[in-house]
């Protein structure tokens, strides 16, 4: 079976993570079918929210070491497997560095829901996403340090921005690992539930916002991102379009009437 299983129903996008047996730790065919499926979700107006989940006893737990080790995987360079720092660098680039990149590219809700396990790389393809679910069972670390490599996955650019700066090198530096709870006093994850309600849990706000308006979510999406850059003015230049398309598309005209009729909207 498949590194990395991709579906799509009723809207709702799902990549798994499936290699259970490795902690769901990446290969290069995990790396290149999850590229795969981004593409997709960019590009599909089908699609409305992505879920990014892993098999197993665990969500992920980041690079497969013993890959990195032999040269394999997603340290593959294009012409053979070498071992030269250069080679290295544009495998990252030109593989896993590659999701970020095109969630950036991303308008639609991506929710990480996590359980076991989320360590180096793992944990920070989650905190790549806008929401994350965690089992408060859960265990995450940013484990870099413990085998002498650097967070090349985004971790310096993802975790100071929701954890701040002195809580992001102190989780690199340290490799500590922490708790669900303790993710979430640092503002590392969005909701915490037993292990028993995860997928439920999962489930009920994945189709509430597949239920919603789709075009004001992907216009707050981007407003909010993208405001993290820009000045008060350029921002409030940006929303009043946002604004002013919104209120010609059927989803508002539903909600003004559905407010009006004391009920609830059916968004398209």
């Amino acid at each position: 079976m498949a590194d990395l299983l991709f579906t799509v129903e009723n809207g709702i996008a799902k990549i798994v993570l499936n290699r259970p047996e490795r902690m769901n730790a990446f290969s290069e065919e995990m790396i290149d079918l999850w590229i795969q499926a981004l593409e997709t979700v960019r590009d599909s107006d089908e699609i409305r929210v992505v879920l990014v989940k892993g098999n197993g006893k665990s969500f992920c737990a980041g690079g497969d070491v013993k890959e990195m080790m032999a040269g394999n995987g997603f340290y593959k360079s294009d012409e053979d497997r070498v071992s030269t720092g250069l080679a290295r660098k544009n495998s990252l680039w030109k593989k896993v560095q590659r999701v970020p990149l095109l969630l950036e590219e991303i308008d639609k809700p991506v929710i990480a829901q996590m359980h076991g396990s989320a360590f180096g790389a793992g944990l920070d393809m989650a905190l790549m996403c806008d929401i994350r679910i965690v089992s408060e069972e859960a265990k995450l670390s940013e484990s870099y340090v413990n085998v002498g490599l650097v967070p090349g996955d985004g971790a310096a650019y993802f975790l100071p921005r929701l954890a701040g700066i002195d809580q992001a090198l102190d989780l690199l530096w340290t490799g500590k690992v922490l708790t669900a709870a303790e993710a979430k006093e640092k503002g590392m994850v969005t909701y915490v539930v037993s292990e028993e309600e995860l997928e439920s849990f999962t489930e009920k706000y994945l189709k509430k916002l597949a239920s919603g308006p789709q075009q004001s979510i992907r216009f707050i999406k981007r407003a909010v991102y993208q405001n993290q850059t820009m000045s008060l003015r350029a921002s409030l230049d940006m929303i009043s379009s946002s604004m002013a398309i919104a209120t010609e598309l059927e989803d508002y005209q539903e909600g003004v009437r559905a407010l009006v009729e004391k009920r609830k909207p059916n968004f398209k």
